[in-house]
This record gives structure tokens, sequence and C-alpha cells, in this order.
């Protein structure tokens, strides 16, 4: 019998101790560790009320991840999208997207994008609005979530 997946959402206080430590891990072990980039991942943006943590877990282990931030100008921001080296291939990313964009809705939504993964998220309605840029030693590129998907 394949693994159950199972979608989660939570504002940073609903997150018990356990799982915000378990979708830290990943990020870090992902983005600091396999990305070789040292950077300060602890933003403060986790904690803000409109801040909503968006997961997937597989037989209870957290196995993707992203964050969707209320900036000021009313704006969603997706970032923070990760999937667990173990678990790719198997499409979590695409479903991960899709429940986040059924969580923003018919609003503004933008995200910064690894260059690599532009046409990822082309496909799930986002188009570059704007030039490319290295954070981190990693181009990236800006995008928005096209009006009328």
């Amino acid at each position: 019998m394949p693994p159950t997946t199972e979608v989660r959402l939570a504002s940073f206080a609903e997150l018990d101790a356990r799982t915000f430590h378990d979708l830290l891990r990943l990020r870090i072990d992902v983005f600091v560790v396999e990305q070789t980039c040292p950077y300060p991942e602890l933003d403060g943006r986790d904690v803000e009320p409109g801040t909503r943590h968006l997961w997937l877990t597989r037989d209870g282990a957290v196995v993707a991840y992203l964050r969707i931030l209320a900036d000021p100008d009313g704006v969603a921001r997706i970032g923070r999208v990760v999937v667990a080296p173990a678990a790719r291939g198997a499409g979590l990313a695409g479903r991960l997207m899709t429940e986040a964009l059924a969580v923003v809705g018919a609003g503004p939504c933008v995200l910064e994008a690894q260059t690599h993964l532009v046409d990822f998220y082309a496909g799930h309605g986002f188009a570059v609005s704007g030039p490319g840029y290295v954070e981190d030693g990693i181009p990236h590129t800006p995008m928005r979530l096209r009006p009328g998907r």
C-alpha cells in the first residue's frame, strides 16, 4: 500500500514545538546544508500573525514545506518551498503549490524562484516579473501570479 500523504496548514501559534523543529530541520537540511548557503534561516517572518505554514507529511514525517507570508502591501508571498531529498520526483512540489494557491485564493501573489525552477512555477500560473539576481550564490528570478490564472 502506498504511503499516505497528508496536507497540514497552521499559523505559528498553532504549531507545536516538535512540528516547528521538523519544518526547520527540513529547511536547514536543504537550503543551508545541501545548497551550501549559510544564511540566517530564522528571519523573524515565521512568527508573524499573517504567516501560514503549509506542509505535507508522509507516514507522519515532514516531506515537503512552504510558507505563505502576508506582505504589508496585501500581497501573499510564497517562499521556502522545499521537498526532502528522499521524497523528490513524486510530484510533492506540485501538490504543495496547488494547495498554497488554494490558500492564497484570488489575491495577488509573488515568489522569488530559484531560476532553474522558473518553468515549474510558470506551470502554476506565475510569470517573470523582473530581472534575475543572485542571492547566496544562487540565481533567482522574481515572479508574480498572472491575473485570472
